[in-house]
């Protein structure tokens, strides 16, 4: 069972040095074959100890074992040639080079099955899986055979599905899509991207989520940040869709942001994840300033359906910094919470 105010991360931690180069996105590993398989699993085991040491509720592998949040499991499919790889511009934002779609997408065995096994094992706490979102997979990658983003994001939501259900069966217990395509490309979200999510959640006993946020802290998105006014009204578009939907959770931004505090009562009767760490900083939050932010919210969410969150992923953070996040997060979700009592 968790408790009132229970805290969690958005998904990704810093990768060890010997893992893969710190603080990059999509960073090369630094091993390969039966070497590199121990090296990741060694790589969950402290990502797990680093947010229990820090006192979170709900765990999660830091995403250790992959490189980028939405390639690596497109990589994982058949129909994908990820060596032939394009740029292109994802979100509106930067070049990327992602994997190419060369023919049918398919999927003949579980991408993180095995490793969500090893997370179960590793931890008596609660567990949480991230996946990427069917519309954020459309724009990470080169579409080289359909020609068709909605067609597409069908095909990957039917692929999520089948994915989750073997998540659930080896006991996650709540199994996020990660969606930051839902604050860009607005008008699709209403045309055909809750329907894609509401496919790839179809049939789940676990409690569900999807993350939206307005990105890494990294400098595409920072300079993004600053053009986009003194209120940042995205979630209104999509805030009263995710109401209506089957979705459990949803997961945003909040710390030092500009979003209206009020458009989360858009959300009445869903868990809010509200992010109260700001990850595009790497100053270390006050459990103080945690719980003055966790306050904040409760002006709008009650404590009941509130789980203070980060932002968004660590990767691109020194991992000390991401540690003293982590229990600035505890530290000032158990002050909101002695209030609480």
């Amino acid at each position: 069972m968790t408790q009132l105010l229970s805290t969690t991360i958005a998904g990704s931690l810093p990768k060890p040095r010997w893992l893969s180069t710190p603080e990059q996105l999509w960073a090369e590993w630094l091993h390969e074959g039966e070497y590199l398989e121990e090296a990741k699993v060694d790589a969950i085991r402290l990502a797990v100890a680093d947010q229990e040491a820090a006192g979170l509720d709900i765990i999660c592998d830091g995403e250790q074992t992959r490189r980028h949040f939405v390639t690596t499991f497109i990589e994982g499919l058949e129909g994908i040639d990820s060596d032939n790889r394009a740029s292109v511009t994802i979100r509106q934002r930067y070049e990327a080079s992602v994997p190419r779609v060369v023919g049918p997408v398919s999927r003949s065995e579980g991408v993180y099955v095995d490793d969500a096994a090893v997370l179960r094992s590793l931890t008596d706490h609660p567990i949480k899986y991230q996946l990427p979102g069917p519309m954020t997979m459309t724009d990470t990658l080169a579409d080289d055979y359909y020609g068709d983003r909605e067609q597409l994001a069908m095909i990957f939501a039917e692929i999520l599905n089948e994915e989750a259900k073997e998540l659930e069966r080896v006991g996650v217990d709540v199994i996020q899509f990660d969606e930051p395509a839902f604050n860009v490309f607005l008008d699709d979200v209403g045309d055909w991207g809750m329907e894609a999510l509401e496919r790839a959640v179809d049939g789940l006993g676990v409690t569900t989520a999807v993350h939206i946020c307005y990105g890494y802290g990294v400098k595409a998105n920072i300079e993004w940040k600053k053009g986009l006014g003194d209120e940042w009204r995205q979630y209104e578009k999509t805030f009263p869709l995710l109401a209506d939907s089957s979705i459990d959770q949803v997961s945003i931004e909040v710390a030092n942001s500009n979003v209206p505090l009020e458009l989360l009562e858009l959300l009445s009767g869903k868990d809010v994840l509200a992010g109260v760490i700001d990850v595009a900083t790497e100053t270390v939050e006050t459990p103080q300033q945690v719980a003055d932010t966790i306050r904040a919210v409760l002006q709008h969410v009650s404590p009941e359906n509130l789980y203070p969150c980060t932002n968004c992923g660590m990767v691109p953070l020194p991992r000390r910094v991401a540690q003293g996040k982590m229990s600035a997060l505890a530290e000032g979700a158990a002050l909101a919470r002695e209030e609480l009592s």
